[in-house]
């Protein structure tokens, strides 16, 4: 006879219904006809695969979506993120990583292997699929950006929706949500195409010196000089480098733009969220992250005034040099560090990798949150349980609990402030907080409570 008191329990392996696995089914399909056009290089019909292919994938992640929590009640779900092979760096996830490691690298540097035409070739396979969508919004034909533009904008929209009614009971998340889809959509991927449209030059107003490198450079000031336009934008880079920077981050942190604005952000805080509790949290890390996030915004400063100085001098001094770090700088940093690693290592290492290693533009809020801003994440330590969800799920791998536990306001450079230490805590122990604090964190905290006591019969 079985003694029950020896038994272990152990969790339930079945982590998805059958109409969650239809809705992985549809969403597969379209994925796949990309993938099957991608690899034989042509396509017949480029307007019904891509109407096709869309559709599908927003209709299985629609259902997907419906089925995990609009019909479930409130509460935040990370039901077995730990034994999903997909979110546990196994066999999927690994999977997962090497093949958005090998679509950013054909990007950067195999963009014919895209379909992409050279040389004045028509595009071909997976370039020719969004050769409709392109004509329609810029008037000529996609290239390897657009592709990853397009691909980038539908996975914050897609995922976004995810995010939104996985915290549906949240209302600071979904307004933080809807920024960030907003700005991505309008800023980052309509007005750009709307730009070239009008044959003006493709002006991103979300990107600022020194995330996007270039553009306080020589080159970039050459051709944005040449309408009243261009150079506006180029002044503005500088000036919400300068003045805009310091200021939003006194008033409201970090967050204002890296879980506001920034589709580097966007795309981790939608599409990265399944894998946010990858992040390390170690001391070590810590120490790593602080020397590699820094040098990048030193190395950036750097290579920006050494082009300025090869200018001013006429290209008598420094030129080869200047030109070379440049170079290095766009390949090793633009390219290797924020597009193949940043993302491609999602599954592996979770969604904020650039920004906690090597985003400069995040490095430069750090140093204002840091020592000047008034933002901070309140702690009411007597309350503090120890579960650890906090730190679990602190994409930017700081160890909250740690100063949970201690009653220690949380004040860290690295902190992008996008709340989610605050929704997982089951006890209301930590609250995001600025100059006149945050009414939306109070609101909902205090909705939590009364909750909570009609629970126990108390209300």
């Amino acid at each position: 006879m079985r003694d029950s008191s020896l038994s272990i329990a152990t969790p339930n392996p079945i982590l998805t219904s059958g109409k969650q696995k239809l809705a992985l089914a549809l969403a597969g399909i379209g994925v796949l006809m990309l993938l099957i056009v991608w690899g034989a290089g042509a396509t017949l019909a480029p307007l019904p695969i891509f109407l096709v292919s869309m559709g599908l994938m927003t209709a299985g992640t629609a259902l997907f979506i419906r089925e995990e929590y609009q019909t479930r009640p409130e509460g935040i779900k990370n039901n077995g993120v730990w034994f999903r092979s997909l979110t546990a760096r196994g066999v999927w996830g690994w999977l997962t990583g090497v093949i958005l490691t090998g679509f950013y690298i054909c990007l950067y540097w195999y963009p014919e292997l895209l379909g992409v035409g050279v040389n004045g070739a028509a595009n071909h396979g997976l370039a020719a699929v969004f050769d409709p969508l392109s004509m329609w919004l810029r008037k000529i034909p996609a290239n390897q950006w657009f592709i990853y533009g397009t691909f980038y904008t539908v996975s914050v929209l897609l995922m976004g929706c995810k995010f939104i009614y996985k915290y549906k009971h949240n209302k600071y998340q979904q307004i933080r949500t809807l920024s960030v889809m907003f700005f991505q959509l309008g800023f980052a991927f309509l007005i750009p195409a709307l730009m070239i449209r009008l044959q003006q030059p493709e002006l991103y107003f979300t990107y600022f010196w020194p995330l996007s490198y270039s553009n306080a450079t020589p080159n970039t000031w050459s051709w944005q000089s040449q309408t009243d336009l261009t150079t506006a934008f180029f002044f503005f880079g500088l000036a919400m480098f300068f003045v805009g920077t310091p200021i939003l981050t006194y008033f409201f942190g970090k967050r204002w733009y890296c879980s506001w604005v920034c589709g580097c952000g966007g795309l981790a805080e939608t599409s990265g969220d399944p894998f946010r509790h990858l992040s390390d949290k170690s001391l070590k890390a810590w120490k790593i992250e602080r020397w590699m996030i820094h040098s990048v915004l030193v190395f950036a400063v750097a290579m920006t005034a050494l082009l300025w100085i090869n200018v001013i001098t006429g290209r008598g001094v420094l030129q080869e040099f200047s030109e070379g770090f440049y170079k290095s700088y766009s390949f090793i940093i633009g390219s290797v560090f924020s597009g193949v690693i940043g993302v491609g290592f999602y599954p592996l290492m979770g969604s904020r990798v650039w920004c906690r290693f090597g985003c400069p533009m995040a490095a430069w809020l750090g140093l204002w949150q840091k020592t000047k801003s008034k933002f901070r994440i309140t702690v009411n330590g007597g309350q503090c349980i120890s579960c650890g969800n906090c730190s679990t799920f602190c994409e930017m791998g700081i160890d909250v609990r740690h100063y949970a536990q201690r009653g220690q306001d949380i004040v860290r450079s690295s902190c992008v402030g996008c709340g989610i230490c605050s929704a997982v805590c089951p006890r209301g122990v930590l609250r995001l907080e600025d100059a006149a604090g945050d009414i939306s964190q109070r609101a909902q905290q205090t909705r939590t409570v009364h909750v909570k006591l009609e629970d126990v019969g108390i209300l």
